[in-house]
């Protein structure tokens, strides 16, 4: 939360930001520090960049995703990492026209090369179409969403020759995917959470920087550090469980700071085991249409394609 007439407990400067869960004040430049720290520090704990990786960076347009571009484009500076943005159009009208000028901008700006993928280009229609032809509406727009987006961000990292996927999912997005598979007893989604996760065979690496940072954190650093905020909220954003989870754990973080941390550092320990084991069976399963990793004989990307393509063509 931010905060005035504090001084930051680091340098003596004015405070902008006061941070519950540990008490500190922090100022314009020390609170970006930290941030930038936090994010250096995952990624040595969990190993997840290498020297001489090249890394496709997730970019939505977002706050989170732009600031993982800015934050990422700093810290491969000194090292032999290579960072690539790649941005999925999933041809949402009235919406991500400006996210996508939004995600080019701000690479064009740290000089970092920009590639874009579309759900039309690489799947035959965008998810509007899609969600039209869906038969019923018992599947949220964000699950038909995720699972095509996850595919397509695949095939961008390949066409750009990445050894390492990094997306923006921070704190928050982990805690409520986590209750989410709870709430709906998939409990074997619940290893592909794990931050050191070991990827499927022929696939990049993912990874995620952000991991350990609340949400509202990546937001006052963008606020900060000038990067521009996307205007047009996603038509689909409140659609299925997850607004509520992140409604209900925010309340909780409200009346008691630093619970959504300590939830988290719980969750890691249940994960830990199950992260590092390589379910090598489950992984090796390969799609009879794409011939990607899958848990069945099609894979999810698969099943969603024929399923629309079925529809349409019983509408003819």
């Amino acid at each position: 939360m931010t905060t005035g007439r504090q001084k930051c407990g680091f340098c003596g400067g004015e405070s902008v930001y006061h941070r519950l869960y540990s008490g500190e004040q922090l100022c314009r430049s020390c609170f970006r520090d930290s941030l930038e720290e936090k994010t250096r520090r995952t990624i040595s704990q969990y190993k997840m960049l290498k020297h001489g990786d090249t890394v496709a960076v997730a970019v939505s347009g977002g706050k989170d995703s732009l600031s993982l571009l800015d934050i990422l484009s700093k810290l491969t500076q000194a090292h032999g990492e290579k960072i690539v943005a790649v941005t999925v159009d999933e041809g949402i009208e009235g919406y991500r026209g400006e996210a996508v000028e939004l995600a080019r901008s701000e690479a064009a700006k740290r000089d970092v090369p920009f590639h874009v993928v579309s759900f039309e280009s690489l799947f035959g229609f965008t998810l509007n179409r899609a969600l039209d032809a869906w038969p019923d509406r018992s599947i949220s727009a964000c699950t038909v969403c995720g699972i095509l987006r996850r595919r397509a961000i695949d095939l961008a990292a390949e066409q750009v020759g990445a050894t390492v996927v990094a997306t923006a999912h921070n704190l928050d997005d982990f805690l409520q995917t986590y209750f989410i598979n709870l709430t709906s007893g998939d409990v074997g989604r619940l290893e592909f959470l794990y931050p050191g996760l070991e990827p499927s065979i022929g696939l990049p690496r993912r990874v995620k920087p952000f991991v350990e940072i609340y949400e509202e954190e990546i937001a006052f650093y963008a606020f900060l550090s000038g990067i521009p905020f996307q205007t047009e909220p996603c038509p689909y954003m409140d659609e299925g469980v997850r607004t509520e989870i992140r409604e209900f754990l925010n309340r909780l973080e409200r009346r008691h700071p630093g619970v959504k941390h300590s939830t988290y550092k719980t969750a890691m320990k249940m994960l830990s085991g199950r992260g590092e084991e390589k379910s090598s069976d489950r992984r090796s399963v390969r799609c009879n249409r794409c011939g990607r990793p899958a848990s069945d004989k099609l894979c999810s990307v698969c099943r969603i394609i024929e399923t629309i393509q079925n529809n349409r063509s019983s509408k003819l």
